[in-house]
């Protein structure tokens, strides 16, 4: 039976061994989860890819698909082979609350984005739809692993059993990028003549994160230049301005494994989102960047980590300014403990446990 109105008790992190039921279930075969995501590029969202490794080098087969109405109707096809669904927000949830409904298979909610910034930047209708769709999802799910605390008393009135989670990263690849990721970006540099300052941005080129601002900063910033990388509806724009400007650096999208050798070319990492859960800054900060932050609610979390602009391109300039005069180390250190290896040995507990329900 599914939570009353008065709603679930969330379960804080523990640091015990994992439950009973993990240790005492025996598998005649490596479990199998099929984990579906947000269709964006491999490039942009690679976080759920990592846990996802950290599981199958723990003996956890997972496929992880794209969302979309091809992967949809592929995995019902191939619904036997898995023991358990996971389904990231929002679409990756909704069809994974779809499928475990037609095929039975028990469903973990990986709720990472919180349903505010999609009020925000959408019609009011599209998010009333939303709402309705992943509070569905929560119902139908065993445990929804929720990133934002500002989420929890919605996901409590659904799910049967939620736990708090993190957005990680990899910390140790990024604080000490291998030798091949740092030649690849030097390769990858050399046809641009960058100025002694590098400010780098990393990362969807969408509205929301005041792309066009950013662009137009440069002129308020002398003998610096802005390397931006990654892709997005407003990609044309910013290769566009970078034509026109020698002062900004667009070399388009890279693969993730090469990603800390370019953060390593940088002086000033920038993120310009009013979330104070971006995988940037934990990039940013694994790779020793100081860091600029869209003023707002990242000043609660990160208080004196970060300097804070408006979405302005002369504030964005100052902090620029001001964060090259500091270093990134106390940021550092504050990022090191959101490791993917500890976040995915919570993934792990809360799939085998769920998993478990279709091997007895």
């Amino acid at each position: 039976m599914k939570a009353s109105a008065g709603g679930s008790v969330t379960e804080r992190p523990s640091q015990e061994p994992p439950s009973r039921v993990e240790d005492q279930t025996v598998w005649t075969r490596p479990p199998h989860v099929l984990w579906l995501t947000p269709d964006k590029p491999d490039n942009i969202s690679v976080g759920r890819s990592r846990i996802a490794e950290r599981l199958d080098a723990d003996g956890i087969e997972v496929t992880v698909r794209g969302t979309t109405a091809s992967t949809v109707l592929a995995s019902f096809r191939e619904r036997e082979r898995y023991d358990a669904i996971v389904g990231t927000t929002r679409s990756g949830a909704m069809a994974g609350a779809f499928l475990s409904a037609l095929t039975g298979k028990p469903l973990v909610v990986d709720h990472v984005d919180p349903i505010r910034q999609l009020e925000e930047t959408h019609p009011l209708w599209l998010a009333v739809v939303v709402r309705w769709f992943e509070n569905l999802a929560f119902w139908l799910s065993e445990r929804v692993l929720f990133v934002y605390e500002e989420e929890e008393s919605r996901v409590n009135r659904f799910a049967d059993a939620s736990s708090p989670t993190e957005l990680g990263v990899d910390y140790e690849e990024i604080a000490n990028p291998s030798p091949a990721a740092v030649e690849a970006a030097r390769d990858r540099m050399a046809d641009y003549d960058l100025n002694d300052n590098v400010a780098i941005y990393v990362g969807g080129l969408e509205p929301i994160y005041h792309v066009e601002s950013l662009l137009d900063s440069v002129d308020y910033l002398d003998d610096w230049s802005l390397l931006i990388l990654g892709t997005g509806s407003l990609a044309d724009d910013v290769e566009r301005a970078a034509a026109s400007d020698d002062a900004i650096v667009f070399p388009g999208s890279v693969p993730h494994e090469e990603m800390a050798g370019f953060l390593h070319l940088a002086d000033v990492g920038v993120c310009l989102v009013d979330d104070p859960r971006t995988l940037k800054v934990l990039e940013y900060g694994a790779a020793g960047l100081p860091t600029v932050h869209l003023r707002g609610r990242s000043q609660s979390r990160f208080g004196g980590l970060l300097e804070y602009c408006d979405a302005d391109p002369e504030s964005i300039a100052r902090a620029i300014q001001r964060a090259s005069e500091r270093d990134g180390e106390a940021l550092g250190e504050f990022v090191r403990a959101y490791d993917w290896g500890d976040i995915g040995a919570q993934y792990r507990r809360a799939i085998l446990s769920t998993a478990a329900r279709t091997d007895a």
